[in-house]
């Protein structure tokens, strides 16, 4: 072996940093997790060699057995784990083991809280792979070639976890890389063959290429006849099934299996929350095996970021991340799609207009609603906890998935004026069944948040008449509104937009008594229009209003306020938009306004109520120096 030349010393990403410090303090319950990690990844590294020798054969040097092999020195008190997978380039060595280029990254750690147990969730949440191998070792030597690539173009990698890392040229004969583990003083319990052995055996008995160890010579031995057994010589053997765990029949396979092989593909900790492994034959063949996590990751809400399924092709891994089999708004489902349809050397490219990839993604989104529907009604505990972690995503649906947009509804919650909680519980079957009698739609109000939406006086009629109302103060619900527009036959109308109109709800009597308060202050609504001019669409009564005086509406088809705050918030130029302003001829003010004979006076009174119904509506003023001003002239009128 030569010597190592062109030793360069870096020093780690600062959340490199952060996350050794974390995992080495905070995984002591469940140390034997880092082989887990460092085999899978090891397997990835096999999956991606069969992947690009499709188009080269040569990368695999004449040793086309992929393997993963694992060994122990005890005297050293060391481990290696050796894949003759992809390997990797100099640059790559130096990308990939001293940065963790993840979106959230920032999020994550400002998340930590300093509590090893829940510290220990957030870091599977957030994937570890390689870097767990610094919680059994204080020393960590990384030796790899790339496929393809002469011996000499072999790189070492060493560090003690701590603040740098050293990378070097060596020359490796073989492709692929060497993980060497230099056990602490206190974890040599894993120097010990069987202990692997087992560890394998419960973590990566699913890993569809061989794991193996050296099996120790046999001395001769005497048979049970009295006849001599000749001595066996000592031999790398498997010690998992190798066997691709989708291909095998669901009744072979447990939970603690199916669990298992979602923490290999998705790098979670984290048990899931339901699964579905389906073989469908037909006019398109193909496996699915789909997972829902039971945490959210921290990237979850960029959009950009690579997510989708694992695609293999007649069980050759073809691609990671493959998003054109699930819709964007299920990109929290983990697994992998097994396709006999698609050709080996399938692309990206290729994939994004083929019949076969959209029958495939029909199919897989089909699955992930129906497993979905059949947790929310069997274990509603179960799905209100998939709710909370994903449900805003879900919201997304509606506008992305037409096809589907019925399902999609029946899977949403929403926080109600039926509940005096916050927590979005409610949904829309839940919802119809308490409907009133001669109720045709189903009402809800928009807000900047839960407590906007739960005081806005939009609400005010429907609290006096015990009307249920949908309270929604998430900023994405306006944009699910918008393409939401009917639920089993009955259409939704938000109570902050167009004229109310109650139907059958509203009785002869109360009509009758509306009718003759607006009489009694029919004049005040000319005057307003004058006082607010432009600033208006138009002034009128309306019955919506219990306890307060007046409020804004927006037109039945105009833009709603958090609809103009979501597109500002996006960067995009919003037109001025005018709102109607409505009066209620009930409320004292209101009759005290058509008294009113001192016209300036009157226009403070108008631009005081307007501001407030504003504030009220949008939490903030366009100008509140002017509503300030006009509330101290009058305060100053009524001192006198």
């Amino acid at each position: 072996m030569a010597e190592a030349a062109h030793q360069e010393t870096h020093g780690f990403q600062t959340e490199v940093k952060q996350l050794l410090n974390l995992m080495i303090h905070s995984l002591y319950s469940n140390k034997e997790i880092f082989l887990r990690e460092l085999v899978s990844n090891a397997a990835d590294a096999a999956d991606k060699l069969r992947f690009k020798a499709l188009e080269n054969d040569a990368l695999y040097e004449d040793d086309g057995e992929l393997n993963v092999k694992i060994s122990v020195d005890k005297e050293a008190s060391t481990i290696t784990i050796a894949d003759n997978g992809i390997g990797m380039t100099r640059d790559e060595v130096i990308t990939n083991l001293g940065t963790i280029a993840k979106s959230g990254t920032k999020d994550f750690f400002s998340k930590l809280s300093g509590d090893s147990a829940k510290d220990s969730q957030l870091i599977g949440q957030f994937g570890v792979g390689f870097y767990s191998a610094f919680i059994v070792a204080d020393k960590v030597t990384v030796r790899t070639r790339a496929a393809g690539e002469s011996a000499d173009q072999g790189v070492e990698w060493i560090s003690n976890g701590e603040g740098e890392f050293t990378v070097a040229d060596i020359n490796k004969p073989g492709r692929g890389t060497e993980i060497t583990l230099h056990l602490r003083e206190d974890e040599k319990e894993f120097a010990d063959t069987w202990r692997l052995r087992s560890i394998v055996s419960k973590y990566s008995d699913h890993i569809s290429i061989p794991v193996q160890m050296w099996k120790d010579e046999v001395p001769e031995r005497d048979g049970p006849d009295g006849e001599k057994i000749a001595a066996e010589p000592g031999q790398w053997e498997s010690v998992n099934k190798a066997t691709a765990l989708w291909t095998r029949d669901k009744s072979e396979i447990s939970d603690e299996e199916y669990k298992e092989f979602y923490k290999h593909v998705s790098h979670d900790f984290a048990d899931p929350l339901t699964w579905a492994h389906n073989k469908v034959e037909g006019k398109t063949e193909y496996t699915s095996l789909l997972y829902i996590p039971s945490k959210a990751p921290f990237d979850l809400w960029n959009r950009e970021q690579s997510h989708g399924l694992k695609l293999y092709v007649q069980r050759v891994f073809i691609m990671d991340d493959a998003e054109q089999f699930m819709p964007t708004y299920l990109r929290f489902v983990k697994g992998l799609l097994d396709s006999n349809d698609l050709p080996l050397n399938v692309s990206r490219e290729i994939l994004q207009d083929n019949k076969i990839t959209q029958a495939l993604r029909q199919g897989c989104t089909k699955r992930v609603l129906q497993m979905l529907e059949k947790m929310a009604k069997n274990d509603a505990e179960q799905y209100q906890k998939f709710w909370n972690e994903f449900g805003n995503v879900l919201k997304e649906g509606p506008a992305e998935d037409f096809s589907n947009r019925e399902k999609i509804a029946g899977l949403l919650r929403f926080a109600s004026s039926h509940n005096d909680s916050d927590a979005q519980t409610v949904s829309l079957d839940d919802y119809i069944g308490r409907m009133k009698e001669g109720q045709e739609k189903i009402y809800y109000v928009t807000a900047d948040s839960y407590q906007a939406a739960k005081t806005s006086p939009h609400l005010e009629i429907f609290r006096k008449k015990g009307i249920e109302v949908l309270l929604l103060g998430e900023r994405i619900d306006e944009w699910l509104m918008s393409h939401l527009t009917e639920y089993k036959e009955k259409s939704f109308q938000s109570i902050s937009k167009g004229n109310l109109d109650l139907g059958d709800l509203e009785d002869e009597d109360t009509k009758k008594a509306q009718e003759e308060a607006e009489k009694e202050v029919e004049g005040v609504l000319e005057r307003a229009k004058t006082a607010l001019g432009e600033r208006v669409e138009d002034v009128k009564f309306t019955h919506r209003l219990t306890d307060s005086p007046a409020c804004i509406v927006a037109d039945e088809h105009g833009m709603s306020t958090q609809m103009v705050k979501l597109m500002q918030a996006a960067g995009q130029q919003v037109p001025d938009v005018k709102y109607h302003f409505e009066l209620n001829p009930e409320h004292q003010l209101v009759k005290m306004l058509s008294e009113l004979q001192d016209e300036e006076m009157f226009k403070q009174w108008v631009e005081v109520l307007f501001d407030q119904a504003a504030l009220s509506e949008q939490g903030s003023l366009k100008d509140p120096s002017s509503f300030v001003r006009n509330l101290n002239s009058l305060l100053i009128n009524l001192a006198k």
